[in-house]
């Protein structure tokens, strides 16, 4: 890496463990002040540390919006519907017209009352070609089984009069009758009711299929859910946005397991490196991916790692899952891009606190090492830590010019 920042141009490593932020629970601590972490500790004591927001103070941020914002993409300007992520991260194919959905396994009772909306977190490739291809009043609808319990919907909006203004089927709660999708508030036209109408449709007919599918018979006989329908939420338009070469000067690089953040890579052109092992849960394979990011590395100025476990651990309220997570990154993944010949930076995309099992707005730790960084006086990598730290409290926005400005693609305003 050049020692002379601003003049040649430099790499940056950007490894974001999804959901890693958390609030004190189990002994007054947090998973990852728990957790055993040596590696990430030696990177925050030789570099400066900092607290970031997602989006901004106070809103709780999804793991698509934050993505877009720390990628450098204002997700009020440019976020399109994670559905749109979820389908490009699954290599499904999108035109402009389409609209995509993210969508879940899920168990139901003969009422539609939902009663696991995860199906046990296992998804099912049978199941999911047993509904792909349905065509419901002229319009084609792709679905793929994605990881676990997840899946990706495109309806084809071919000579269509389709739109991504519509509500959510999803009850994002045990308990409550799946929702009948409607036309978002003032958006009544005819295109988001015919929208709605099929979106309804198709999850009737999701259950009619899926209910008395031999796959579910069986699960039904081992004690598991039956993944016997098809929530769909996050309804979302494909258009075209300016590339991070376009936008920034360098070229990048994606590693992930999970749909939904090869999604949000695609979709700001960088390149997706096809890992053998990367699940998107706990069983990923970290050398795989460390090997996959340290060769991208030689090809790409700029290579974003994603580790989706933490988050998952965080949802089910699993603090000694979460905190063993967090161990095995330092030890199998951090161990390995510590001394790479590039900046490396460390955070997450928002916080999922195991006490309250969803997201929150708790800011989230980030550390920046590298050449001409001015280093503080933090020595451990946690959310209390951090906060003393040389960076202060950034938004997700930031991040990207900030290391842009430390890489050498710096853009100055004014003279």
């Amino acid at each position: 890496m050049s020692t002379k920042p601003g003049y040649d141009k430099n790499k940056v490593i950007l490894l974001i463990c999804d959901g890693l932020g958390d609030r004190p629970s189990l002994g007054g601590k947090t998973p990852l002040q728990a957790a055993d972490t040596p590696n990430i500790d030696e990177i925050s004591k030789a570099g400066i540390n900092g607290l970031m927001d997602g989006i901004s103070p106070g809103i709780v941020p999804g793991s698509d919006t934050a993505h877009l914002a720390i990628l450098g993409y204002d997700p009020y300007k440019y976020y399109p519907g994670r559905g749109v992520f979820e389908a490009l991260g699954a290599d499904m194919a999108l035109h402009k017209g389409d609209v995509a959905f993210r969508a879940n396994f899920a168990t139901v009772d003969e009422k539609m009352r939902v009663i696991d909306r995860r199906a046990g977190r296992k998804g099912s490739k049978e199941l999911a070609e047993a509904l792909n291809g349905l065509e419901i009043d002229g319009v084609k609808i792709f679905l793929k089984n994605t990881t676990e319990h997840r899946c990706a919907v495109v309806m084809e909006g071919k000579n269509e009069n389709l739109s991504k203004y519509v509500s959510d089927v999803d009850t994002h709660e045990a308990g409550d009758i799946v929702k009948k999708c409607e036309p978002l508030k003032g958006k009544e036209g005819e295109g988001e009711k015919k929208t709605a109408k099929i979106v309804n449709e198709f999850v009737m007919r999701s259950y009619e299929i899926l209910n008395g599918h031999h796959v579910n018979e069986e699960r039904r006989r081992r004690g598991e859910p039956p993944a016997n329908i098809i929530l769909l939420r996050g309804a979302g338009s494909y258009e075209e946005v300016p590339s991070i070469k376009a936008r920034f000067g360098f070229s990048a690089a994606c590693v992930a397991g999970a749909s939904l953040y090869k999604g949000v890579a695609k979709y700001l052109g960088m390149e997706v490196i096809h890992v053998e092992g990367t699940t998107g849960r706990a069983d990923t394979n970290l050398n795989n991916k460390v090997e996959a990011a340290l060769h991208a590395l030689k090809a790409h100025d700029f290579v974003f790692l994603h580790v989706k476990a933490t988050d998952s651990m965080g949802h089910d309220g699993d603090f000694e899952g979460k905190k063993n997570m967090i161990s095995r990154i330092d030890k199998e993944l951090v161990a390995r891009i510590k001394d790479a010949d590039s900046y490396i930076v460390i955070t997450a995309d928002h916080s999922t606190p195991v006490s309250i099992k969803r997201h929150s707005s708790d800011p989230v730790p980030v550390v920046i090492k590298g050449v001409g960084v001015r280093k503080d006086r933090v020595n451990k990598f946690d959310e209390f830590s951090a906060a003393s730290g040389g960076l202060g409290r950034i938004s997700g926005i930031n991040l990207m010019p900030i290391l842009s400005d430390f890489m050498g693609y710096y853009k100055m305003y004014g003279t």
